[in-house]
């Protein structure tokens, strides 16, 4: 569902890597940010964030809630 304010959709955790970063090319700092470095490699064109933040040990619930906050998709929770 896109978000009624600016009509861009909020990332949300069965999307894939590379996908959020096509779509939202300055996420790509916010995943690092969250330590996931390895936005860069092949994994990222098929790995959903789920799925990469399982992988790194990281809160996918946590890392989408910052994801959305920082892309100005979502208000602070």
């Amino acid at each position: 569902m896109a978000n009624e304010e600016n009509n861009k959709t909020p990332v949300n955790g069965e999307m894939l890597i590379a996908e959020i970063l096509r779509m939202y090319p300055e996420s790509a700092f916010v995943l690092m940010n969250c330590g996931m470095g390895c936005i860069g490699c092949p994994s990222a064109q098929m790995e959903s964030l789920h799925d990469a933040c399982m992988v790194h040990g990281i809160d996918a619930d946590e890392v989408v809630k910052y994801l959305n906050y920082e892309l100005g998709l979502t208000a602070a929770e």
